[in-house]
């Protein structure tokens, strides 16, 4: 057994929904990324048959856990400030474990809970829960590796919403004076393309996919294209986009096909 099944099952007999990623990177290799994610040995045991060097994922928020992901940017800034001001404040307690990133950032773990994922880009910080999923060890990007540094028992949970109103009260004002706005899913194809633009990154490919899917649904041509705009100003690769907003339309135009596939 590979490293990386080896740990992939070990997550998933813990009771965290895993999937592969790409060799080296982040990209998902399943079709939908986290919402492929499973806790099924033969599934995950074929998985990586397939490709014993893929990445290892783990679909964040209940059942699987919630992450505080601390970027480093070097002179583009840290999150470690803000992750040490949450810490004086009580806010970021007891965490399952430590990880240390890649690009010298880390990953703190907790319960996992039904928070939305999110983001305090002006801080350098990451919330992984629901709709999210993060790389973990023994994986490795760009040929460094992610590393346990700390791990403990603990049921610690984390809130996000209160580390974001002790690090940008301004701004969780704002969200207050309107309800729902970066999380929730709009509800007609007009208002699709911002939303895209406003996903985090780590739900990116899969917000992508359901929003095209709703456009090509609806027979909406001009979101489509809207869409495509939003989600490579929102940092996706063109090529991605191109393929994902391509495999929505498909999946749209056999409706069948997928009812007998969910069945």
């Amino acid at each position: 057994m590979s490293g990386r099944l080896e740990a992939a099952q070990r997550y998933a007999a813990h009771g965290w929904p895993v999937f592969p990623c790409a060799p080296g990177g982040k990209v998902p290799v399943t079709r939908r990324g986290f919402l492929d994610a499973s806790t099924d040995p033969e599934r995950i045991a074929a998985w990586w048959k397939s490709g014993p060097d893929r990445n290892v994922a783990i679909a964040t928020g209940a059942p699987g856990p919630d992450v505080v992901d601390v970027d480093q940017h070097g002179e583009a800034g840290s999150g470690f400030a803000a992750w040490n001001r949450a810490r004086r404040a009580g806010l970021v307690t007891g965490p399952r474990a430590i990880v240390r990133t890649p690009g010298g950032g880390m990953h703190a773990y907790f319960a996992g809970t039904d928070q939305r994922s999110g983001k305090l880009t002006g801080q350098h910080l990451d919330f992984r829960a629901r709709g999210g999923y993060i790389i973990a060890p023994p994986s490795a990007v760009a040929g460094r590796r992610y590393e346990v540094v700390q791990h403990q028992p603990s049921d610690a949970r984390v809130d996000f919403s209160a580390i974001r109103s002790l690090l940008e009260p301004q701004r969780d004002l704002s969200r207050q004076a309107q309800p729902g706005r970066a999380g929730e899913r709009p509800r007609d194809s007009r208002h699709l393309a911002a939303w895209v633009a406003a996903l985090p990154e780590g739900n990116r490919n899969d917000g992508l996919f359901w929003a095209a899917s709703r456009a090509a649904e609806a027979g909406d041509t001009a979101a489509l294209e809207a869409i495509g705009r939003a989600a490579q100003a929102a940092g996706l690769d063109e090529r991605e986009v191109t393929r994902t907003i391509w495999s929505a339309q498909r999946g749209a135009a056999r409706p069948f096909e997928r009812e007998r596939e969910a069945g």
